[in-house]
């Protein structure tokens, strides 16, 4: 259980930490204007994003059991949060995210990391799925600067609802939308380890200013961000609300942990390093803890941000740490600045993050495997996109679980309680 952090430091050197502060300040350019998108997304105030990149990031790295790992807000829980907030308010949310933290808490001391393998592949890509697809269609009005109310949370009744508004495109928004995704994939492209998310919607923002073009931003739809952290407050417990709120922070301590492990995982294979799995999900914890004392989004380990981490050369925890002070002093610095960002332009980032996040490399594999796995992974997207995470989780594990056991040919025997 032992943090990452203590074992690289034995052996540190001057080279390793100019390399860990290129890295981090490589991610922090990438993880900023995600923060901002994320939290948008999610119903939040953006401001609420930057802090859980600065806390959970922080603490993640600093507490965690990976060398590499990047901590922050992430696409998967932009569905959650939504529902969350729309039905229990955002103090709702915060008692949700800290309850997620405790239980993380104890799944690590309980050393229940190693269990991230029972998870069936198909139910973690399909419900991933099923969530780019609720992020994209919810970037879709803002993308095209369509003109309604509001947007339906339930996927149902949004489709519906952004054809009716289609009569109400807005060319300029649309514009800055596709120019922003056009640079940020030739960024990709051209120049893979430059910080090329931020400099794409901070040109296309630009753009939008100096054209005075009829697009929303950050400030003129929530006004100026603040160029310092709140005050960290307990949140309001009550017996009522803990029991109220004890499902929503099950699943986010489900996703936090499924998320983080996936991705430290990815990072070994990157690095050829070996995670600690159990200090992993307590980092987690108490980073949930922590971002919810700031007010802050549900944190977790973030793959996309890892990889661009350790493609700018991260070596130890210390980048995730230089990550996080990067966006406190970009937040004490140019908070105003980012209050021009472009809704339009983050829409067209957050849609290609959710289009990145169904890995579409995989599909053909997707196409290749059982058909009991595909049935699974097909199941876990519907009730993801049509329902909630909740029903999708608990149905994928237990079908994915019980297809397990049978391909292991358990007699039905075994399954029946014996008689007393």
């Amino acid at each position: 259980m032992k943090p990452k952090i203590l074992t690289t430091l034995k052996t540190y050197s001057w080279p390793l930490f100019w390399a860990d502060l290129m890295a981090g300040f490589t991610v922090a350019m990438v993880a900023l204007p995600l923060s901002l998108a994320i939290a948008i997304a999610s119903g939040a105030d953006p401001a609420k994003g930057i802090v859980t990149a600065i806390v959970g990031g922080f603490m993640i790295s600093l507490l965690g059991g990976s060398r590499v790992q990047i901590g922050g807000p992430t696409g998967a829980f932009i569905v959650v949060v939504f529902g969350v907030i729309a039905q229990h308010g955002y103090d709702g949310l915060v008692i949700a995210t800290f309850m997620a933290g405790v239980i993380l808490v104890v799944a690590g001391l309980l050393k229940v990391g190693n269990l991230i393998s029972y998870v069936p592949e198909a139910v973690v890509n399909g419900f991933t799925i099923g969530i780019a697809i609720i992020i994209a269609t919810s970037q879709v009005k803002d993308l095209l600067g369509l003109s309604m109310e509001a947007l339906p949370a339930d996927f149902l009744e949004k489709v519906p609802a952004l054809w009716e508004a289609r009569g109400t495109l807005g060319l300029a928004a649309l514009g800055i939308g596709l120019g922003t995704m056009v640079m940020i994939v030739g960024f990709r492209k051209l120049a893979p380890k430059a910080p090329g998310l931020i400099v794409a919607v901070a040109i296309t923002s630009t753009v939008a200013a100096l054209m005075v073009l009829p697009v929303d931003t950050i400030q003129s739809r929530f006004g100026d961000l603040p160029r310092f952290l709140p005050m960290p407050a307990m949140p309001d417990f009550s017996v009522d609300r803990i029991v109220e709120l004890l499902p929503s922070a099950f699943v986010i301590a489900f996703l936090a942990g499924v998320e983080s492990l996936l991705s430290a995982m990815v990072a070994d294979r990157m690095s050829g390093g070996h995670h600690r799995p159990n200090a992993e999900v307590l980092a987690q914890g108490f980073a949930n803890m922590g971002s919810s004392l700031f007010g802050g989004l549900p944190a977790t380990g973030a793959i996309a941000r890892t990889a661009t981490n350790v493609r700018a050369g991260g070596k130890t925890p210390v980048a995730g740490i230089v990550h996080a002070a990067t966006i406190l002093i970009a937040m004490m610095v140019a908070a105003p600045l980012a209050g021009y960002l472009a809704m339009p332009a983050l829409a067209g980032l957050l849609i290609l993050t959710a289009w990145n996040m169904s890995e579409p490399h995989k599909w053909k594999s997707y196409l290749s495997a059982p058909m009991a796995d595909r049935l699974l992974l097909l199941l876990t997207l519907v009730l993801t996109v049509v329902t909630d995470l909740t029903i999708a989780i608990g149905v994928g594990v237990s079908v994915g679980l019980a297809l397990r056991l049978r391909r292991r040919n358990v007699p039905p025997a075994d399954w029946e309680t014996p008689e007393r």
